[in-house]
């Protein structure tokens, strides 16, 4: 959240000599964040993709443009069963694994050869299998919406991401959550089972009508929302407990949203979509119980976990709760004599919520082409510890992107050995109010471009907010509005490393600050100020910067030098305070001089001071 003040964690020993954590000085962030190493491309995410092993991307310049060289292919654990059409999406990209029921010890010896794992509900996605997976492990695909058995934090702290497939079930699990209502309301199963033992027993099993009555939706997601659709269908009256659902969102289909006391108090049916969390672990007890309205009935779709069963069961045996259609236990399969199970009030299904083909069939499609998407290095939609950002914000911002990266890489190579970096400040200048420029994943990638070059530790967008908070970077950001009739999103940005010593002097602005300046030109992004200075110089291959004074025969010179090691100039640009005066050159290079030829340029009389960048 912007402006959010998180406590920098404790400080570990690490080889980063430039970065230095303060117990005074908190970390400021604004955005979660996500997994992927921006490579440059004409795709529209400009080569956004993961940094896993196997396949790596190789860029080479060769010509005028860069070639990229696909390596071996990635492997995909699949851990449970995925339907067929997913399964053929993804071995068209990937070698495939189908390894079904592994224990966690099975499953902690296979991952370290991975680069992706595929589960549904069943497998339990541990911190011991990310420390198993050696850093191999990119993506983590959970069929299915909820994340429940995915330890996030350990996913998030190695730098891995995770992805669901929220949307292919959700009318299937609405559906059955409805069928389970009705079936509850009627007494389907219970019929169902004495014609079968040979009874023919109209009067015991007459239901209750639904026509009038409440039905409280508590959770009101796609499932939940889909939910009350229907049962405003069957002339229900819905009203629906979520604290971070849209009151708007909810009145559009007719229905009120309301306190969890006043739900539960007053619901004749009680549906539950509700994720489990700490926070919802077994909310529905024997206080929550003693709150409803006798004779409630409930449905649970959602996770078995969010019931305490024995206090059901109670509440079930003294009549508070008249009768519970479950999908989903605690245990699952639960015990073959759970009393909860054996009740005859209850009806019982096996986790049948996403189960129909089109489902199925939709939810392996939905997860392979999250999977596939990841690997190949585009921001998932359906990621669930990264930046929801949407796939036309990243396209429009995708060339910003890379010059955010480029940015935090040239800012900290100017920074003098020994000079603890120890605060970063951002100003985007846009034509833009705040709320239309979402500047969260290039706020990452400046964090990734600064780290990253100076540590043992890859940065990624999944974790870098979290390695920053873990050396005590302080990154603060800042707005300028600009009159534009541009579209552009940014009209430029600017990094600033504070207080810190600059090893090219002429880095450091006037506030003493190494400050770095650049914008996006045709689709390319450009170097346009350091320190003080104006330049224009395309950020790709390596940059020369030499300060100089102005006067004929320097770019010569520089020239003839790198002309003479083979060196190749890709492009050059001049920026000056005066005529005759001071003076920075900016020469792009393709190959990377020796010391030799560096040192030859630094003994030109005319050039006071230069660097080296890699970019």
């Amino acid at each position: 959240m912007a402006g959010a003040v998180l406590a920098p964690l404790p400080y570990a020993a690490a080889p980063e000599a430039l970065l230095w954590p303060s117990a005074t000085t908190p970390a400021i962030y604004s955005f979660s964040s996500s997994s992927f190493r921006f490579a440059r491309s004409r795709s529209p995410f400009l080569g956004l993709r993961l940094s896993y092993p196997i396949p790596a991307l190789r860029r080479r310049s060769a010509g005028r443009g860069p070639r990229i060289e696909a390596a071996a292919r990635p492997t995909v654990l699949v851990a449970e069963k995925l339907g067929e059409a997913g399964l053929a999406l993804l071995r068209k990209f990937a070698n495939v694994d189908c390894s079904y029921n592994l224990s966690l010890e099975e499953l902690c010896a296979k991952i370290s050869l991975c680069d992706a794992l595929i589960v549904r509900s069943g497998t339990k996605v541990t911190p011991e299998v990310f420390e198993a997976s050696k850093g191999r492990l990119k993506v983590v695909g959970r069929a299915g919406a909820g994340i429940d058995n995915v330890d996030l934090q350990a996913a998030t702290e190695s730098g891995c991401l995770v992805v669901n497939a929220p949307t292919a079930n959700t009318v299937a699990a609405a559906e059955h959550g409805i069928a389970l209502l009705v079936a509850m309301a009627r007494n389907v199963a219970q019929a169902d089972a004495s014609m079968k033992a040979g009874k023919w027993q109209r009067n015991k099993y007459v239901g209750v009508s639904l026509v009038g009555k409440t039905l409280a939706v508590m959770g009101f997601g796609k499932v939940g929302s889909e939910v009350a659709r229907r049962a405003k269908g069957l002339g229900m009256n819905v009203i629906a407990h979520d604290p971070y659902a849209p009151a708007d969102r909810a009145n559009a289909i007719g229905v009120e949203l309301v306190s969890f006391d006043e739900a539960i108090y007053t619901a004749d049916f009680i549906s539950l979509h509700m994720p489990l969390t700490p926070t919802t672990a077994k909310l529905f007890n024997d206080e929550t119980f003693a709150k409803v309205k006798k004779g409630v009935r409930i449905i649970n779709v959602a996770r078995g976990g969010v019931i305490d069963e024995d206090a059901l069961v109670r509440a079930l045996d003294n009549g508070t709760v008249a009768q519970a259609a479950l999908d989903v236990f605690t245990v699952e399969p639960p015990p073959k004599d759970s009393k909860l199970v054996m009740h005859e009030n209850v009806t019982a299904t096996p986790h049948l919520g996403a189960s129909t083909v089109e489902a199925q069939e939709g939810v392996a499609v939905e997860i392979a082409e999250a999977v596939i998407g990841a690997l190949k290095g585009e921001l998932a939609a359906t990621a669930v510890n990264a930046p929801m950002v949407p796939a036309e914000v990243l396209s429009e911002l995708a060339p910003y992107v890379i010059l955010a990266e480029k940015l935090g890489r040239l800012a900290v190579q100017l920074v003098a050995g020994g000079s603890g970096i120890k605060g970063v400040k951002v100003v985007y200048t846009s034509a833009r109010v705040p709320d239309d420029l979402d500047t969260r994943i290039l706020r990452a990638m400046i964090t990734k471009g600064i780290i990253e070059p100076i540590s043992s530790v890859f940065i990624n967008i999944v974790n870098a907010d979290y390695t920053a908070k873990q050396r005590g970077l302080r990154i603060s950001e800042a707005r300028i509005y600009r009159d534009s009739s541009l579209e552009a999103p940014l009209d430029s940005m600017q990094v600033h490393l504070t207080n810190v010593e600059s090893k090219f002097a002429s880095a450091l602005s006037d506030s003493g600050d190494i400050t770095v300046e650049g914008r996006v030109k045709d689709g390319i992004p450009h170097l346009t100020l350091v320190g003080s200075f104006s330049v224009d110089v395309s950020l790709e291959g390596n940059v020369i910067l030499c300060r100089n004074v102005d006067q004929p025969g320097n770019i010569g010179q520089v020239g003839k030098i790198l002309g003479e090691q083979n060196v190749n100039i890709s492009f050059m640009s001049v920026g000056r305070t005066a005529p005759r005066k001071q003076a920075i050159m900016a020469i792009g290079v393709d190959e990377e001089p020796d010391k030799e030829t560096l040192k030859k340029i630094g003994e030109i009389p005319a050039i006071k001071e230069f660097v080296f960048l890699k970019l």
